[in-house]
């Protein structure tokens, strides 16, 4: 399901760490997916972040997946779907 609602908001997302800390922070960030094969040290981030703004946090089992769902053809380790 987390795939598809990825891909489903392909022209609305934000794809990477930096990328989706800075959304977060901006107010932008309506719900978080993170990849649970990427480094722990760069996702307990976005996770402690997402907790700390009541926002939604997906887990899915892998990078390579989600990236294929944003269309890009790298693995994601985090992705944001803005609202």
């Amino acid at each position: 399901m987390s795939y598809e609602k990825v891909a489903q908001a392909n022209s609305n997302i934000v794809i990477g760490t930096k990328q989706t800390l800075k959304a977060m922070k901006n107010g932008e960030v309506e719900e978080v997916f993170v990849a649970d094969d990427a480094d722990q040290h760069v996702t307990d981030k976005v996770m402690r972040l997402a907790k700390e703004l009541n926002i939604p946090c997906q887990r899915v089992d892998s990078m390579k997946k989600l990236g294929e769902a944003c269309d890009i053809e790298v693995g994601a380790a985090t992705v944001a779907i803005k609202q």
